[in-house]
This record gives structure tokens, C-alpha cells and sequence, in this order.
């Protein structure tokens, strides 16, 4: 078997879709990388993320990464000095655009800052208004029902997977890990099939002194597994803006090395085909190298 990579595409805020999303779109086509793009649907309050200050991590990741120069001023300022921009009912043209180019399309969340801040206060009815506000909004822009799913922040419990099981996902992709599983939180198992992101993301490696920018592909490379599907998130904010070129640059390193880039709905398929295989593992929180908080991550 070839090695073989699965691109998400975690989609933030109004300005990553305008742009973000129009550029990975074309340099994933330009490069025959399929990629599943993972809306945020409702209203962006980027702004108020700035509540995270408290977060183990935060300034070190802030420092490291230049977030006004990646997301822009006016990004940061959505939903406290200035009005919070609806993702969904601004970018439905941009967002039907990736659909008919023959990308996979997905939910990321209705509002980001609120799904990755208060998910894990949220009670069950909390959860269930809040991804069906953005199941609602996907409905109206795709005329069809979504099929995965993957949370923003990589915050995942037990309440929110009840509601991707209440919406008949194909498979969620809400962890870091290593192969798919069968997720168990709070003593419950769930049958919606989990498949992990394994690669480190580029904010995670960005700025930091082991990882200058002229060797992150390499080290990518030497990341790569051939006994399982390595999958890889991005961001149209990141990936998609401030480091498309080195995000190019990877692509290439793939292609050279060939690397399959395969669907993520496609290996989810191939998991299910036989379903008594799968792992029921432990989802847990826990702190992850280069990232501020905790994420959801397979034990």
C-alpha cells in the first residue's frame, strides 16, 4: 500500500472563507488532493476569543504564531467592537462553489467561539440547539443534510456526540490520535465512527525554534505512516492565507514522494465495510504539544 494522507479543512471565521477557502480550494485541485471543507455556518465572534487569555498556553501560542497578521485586524474585532459577520449567509455562493467542485463538505460548528469556549459547560439541550442551528444553516445553503463533522477547538463530550448520533453522521472527526475508533466518554459508547486527526496542524509547529519554516515540509514527511491513514487538518485562515506557500510546498513534497491523497468519506466507508474491526477506545481531554487547553484525544 502507497502512503496515504486525508486533508481536513477546518473553516474559522467570514474572512478565511472569502479567502482562505477560494485559495485551498484551487491549490488542492491544481494538485489532485482531495480535502473535506468543515464550515463554521453562523455568526463569527473571533473577537471575544480573546476570553482564552486565561488558558494555560495562550500567550505562547499567540506569540508564536502572529495572529493579527494571520487573521487581520477587523477578524479580531468581529463580535466586540464591531458586528459579528454570519459566516453562512454572507459565503453560501463560496461554500456551494467547493461542493460543486467535487470536494467533500462538512459542519464544523454554527458559532466557533461559543462551540469551542462553552461546549463543555453546555448542558445536553445547549449542545443539541447548537448543532442543530448549524445543521439547519446547511440544509439551507447544500439542500441536503450534512454527513460529518468535525468540532472547532476539538472540543468533544459525551453531549455532543449524542448529537452527532441524533443527526446519522457517516463519521465525525473531533480527536487527535492514531486510527479510527468507536468512542467511549462518560461510560458511553457511540456508534458515529471517529476518525483522528494524527499530523501535527501548522499553527502547532509554527514560530517555534525546532521547527523553522524552511523544514517544516521535511519534517511532515518523515511523519508520514504507511501502516495507516495519516490525516492532516488545515485552516483556511492559515493554510489557505498567511502560509499557502508552504502549504503548496507540502503538496508538492507529496506528490513527488507519492503520497495517495485520498477522501476522508471514502476512508470512513472502508472502515465501516467492516465494522466489527473498529475499536472502542477512551475519549478523553488532555493537553497537546503546541496547542493552549485541552483537546479531545483517543486514550
Amino acid at each position: 500500500m502507497p502512503t496515504r494522507l486525508a486533508l481536513k479543512v477546518d473553516v474559522d471565521t467570514d474572512r478565511g472563507t472569502r479567502e482562505g477557502v477560494p485559495n485551498l480550494a484551487a491549490d488542492c485541485r491544481e494538485f489532485g488532493a482531495p480535502a473535506c471543507f468543515l464550515f463554521s455556518l453562523g455568526p463569527d465572534q473571533t473577537g471575544r476569543a480573546i476570553t482564552r487569555v486565561f488558558r494555560p498556553g495562550f500567550f505562547r501560542k499567540v506569540s508564536r504564531t502572529s495572529v493579527v497578521s494571520i487573521y487581520g485586524v477587523r477578524t479580531l474585532l468581529n463580535g466586540t467592537l464591531l458586528p459579528a459577520p454570519h459566516i453562512g449567509r454572507r459565503n453560501a455562493g463560496t461554500m456551494r462553489a467547493v461542493r460543486d467542485a467535487g470536494f467533500e463538505i462538512g459542519i464544523h460548528c454554527h458559532n466557533h467561539y461559543r462551540w469551542q469556549d462553552y461546549v463543555q459547560t453546555m448542558t445536553q439541550g445547549e449542545v443539541d440547539a447548537e448543532f442543530d442551528a448549524a445543521r439547519a444553516e446547511f440544509r439551507r445553503i447544500f439542500g441536503a443534510e450534512a454527513r460529518t463533522a468535525g468540532a472547532a477547538g476539538w472540543q468533544s463530550n459525551a453531549r455532543s456526540r449524542a448529537a452527532y448520533e441524533r443527526a446519522g453522521l457517516l463519521y465525525a472527526s473531533d480527536t487527535r490520535g492514531g486510527a479510527p475508533f468507536f468512542p467511549r466518554t462518560d461510560g458511553q459508547v457511540f456508534n458515529t465512527l471517529e476518525i483522528p486527526s494524527t499530523l501535527p496542524t501548522f499553527d502547532e509547529l509554527m514560530g517555534r525554534p525546532e521547527h523553522p519554516d524552511d523544514q517544516i515540509v521535511p519534517h511532515y514527511l518523515s511523519l508520514l505512516r504507511d501502516d495507516r491513514v495519516n490525516v492532516l487538518t488545515i485552516h483556511a485562515e492559515i493554510e489557505g492565507m498567511g502560509r499557502r506557500g508552504l502549504f503548496r510546498d507540502l503538496l508538492a513534497a507529496c506528490r513527488a514522494r507519492g503520497v495517495e491523497l485520498i477522501r476522508l468519506d471514502d476512508y470512513a466507508r472502508e472502515q465501516l465495510a467492516d465494522r466489527g474491526t473498529i475499536p472502542v477506545r477512551d475519549q478523553v481531554m488532555a493537553p497537546l504539544d503546541g496547542r493552549s487547553g485541552l483537546v479531545a484525544a483517543q486514550r
